[in-house]
């Protein structure tokens, strides 16, 4: 039996090697602290290094601490300390590691830990540009190209970047005053309970007025989306959007429809975005394919709109309204406007300027819903969070397009 190596290792450099990796899987996104890097290295020292599953796991006992976390770092630890070398040597086996087909479940982890592992090398070989004095008065930035950049015309580099920016992107939902009253510091109600049982605790000598008020809360979000062959891009990146807004507010339901209907809440609600599209995705077989929009509505409106659009709900539907049979598709909207507080249809047709409302299934939704919005791309998705963070009674006068509809 081989006797287990010291800390030095063979180039004296093992112990900067596990803090290097530490660093690596801090910027994969593992929550890895200065104080987890040192146990590290005294638990390799403690312990030392026999066989490699040893070694896998006393890493994995100190660096990891949730279970969602373990893919990422197993991915790394195959790549980092698959054979003893420096990192170019590790680059040169990186190809071959991301084309195992079973590691196809985690794709998305490999790439992460590929641009944390590798992010300093491509920097200090990246060739410095040459210092130009130019003037850019009149020049268009990166940031603005891509703020208005069509989402079916985005690289899968420039689509990353716009799923970064949507989840930064902050809602602010009008709140709602209720109608049940709560204790409140400066109420405009006394509370008659409260008052009696506070002057009881001092004898009825003291009287010291309790008082209440309207609560306030957010309306609850509802998301609708088209998984169809010409929504299927939009929806993808529209998904990023309701993560976040998951992750900000409890509230927040979501399904998507082609030919049936499929409830993703549970799954979107996954903290790593790409794990919890990848689940939606595997979650549903009719994945860009074809739509029934008034059948999935009606399957809606049967087995959930009383389940989740009460206390004054807010409805996104995001579809194009190509629609093939569109029977009993205008009774459906009907039913699902009357159900809601505020049906705000995302249409990304809109981007055209010559669109009209010609297809009979855009006809037939135009006249029950609210607002009709564009959503191809991430100027669109700002202002339909401006557009959210206010009132109803501000929102965009419908008559125009009804008008053309009719």
């Amino acid at each position: 039996m081989k006797a287990p190596e010291t800390i030095e290792g063979e180039d004296g450099r093992l112990g900067e090697n596990i803090a290097y990796f530490a660093r690596a899987l801090r910027v994969a996104g593992l929550p890895i602290g200065p104080g987890m890097v040192i146990d590290a290295v005294r638990g390799v020292e403690a312990s030392g290094i026999g066989d490699k599953q040893d070694f896998y796991w006393t890493l994995h006992a100190l660096l990891v601490r949730k279970h969602e976390h373990t893919p990422l770092f197993d991915q790394a630890f195959r790549l980092f300390w698959k054979k003893r070398g420096y990192l170019e040597r590790l680059m040169s086996m990186m190809l071959p590691a991301m084309e195992d087909p079973r590691q196809r479940k985690a794709e998305t982890a490999m790439r992460r830990v590929q641009e944390a592992l590798f992010s300093a090398i491509r920097d200090q070989k990246k060739p410095k540009k040459p210092r130009l004095d130019i003037d850019a008065t009149f020049t268009v930035s990166d940031a603005e190209i891509l703020q208005r950049k069509d989402f079916e015309q985005m690289s899968a580099e420039e689509l990353a970047l716009a799923a970064k920016a949507i989840a930064r992107l902050r809602l602010s939902v009008d709140e709602q005053v209720t109608r049940r009253l709560k204790p409140a510091i400066r109420g405009r109600l006394i509370d008659p309970r409260r008052t009696l049982r506070a002057s009881l605790r001092a004898g009825g000598a003291l009287i010291d007025l309790k008082r209440r008020d309207h609560g306030i809360r957010r309306p609850p979000i509802v998301a609708l989306c088209d998984i169809s062959g010409s929504m299927s891009q939009y929806t993808r990146i529209f998904l990023h959007f309701l993560h976040a807004l998951s992750a900000e507010r409890g509230q927040v339901h979501s399904f998507l429809f082609g030919t049936r209907l499929t409830n993703i809440t549970r799954t979107l609600r996954h903290k790593d975005v790409d794990e919890a599209i990848a689940a939606c995705s595997a979650a549903v077989p009719d994945w860009s394919g074809g739509t029934r929009i008034a059948t999935s509505l009606h399957q809606f409106n049967r087995h959930w709109s009383r389940r989740v659009l009460g206390q004054g709900a807010i409805v996104l539907l995001v579809s194009d309204g190509l629609e093939r049979d569109d029977h009993g598709l205008e009774d459906e909207m009907a039913r699902l406007h009357r159900s809601c507080r505020r049906l705000i249809w995302l249409n990304p047709l809109l981007r055209y300027d010559g669109f009209e409302p010609r297809a009979r299934g855009i006809r037939a939704m135009l006249p029950h819903v609210d607002e009709f919005r564009p959503v191809h791309d991430l100027t669109s998705i700002a202002d339909l969070v401006q557009a959210l963070s206010r009132p109803i009674d501000q929102t965009t006068d419908m008559r125009v397009w009804r008008q053309r509809a009719a």
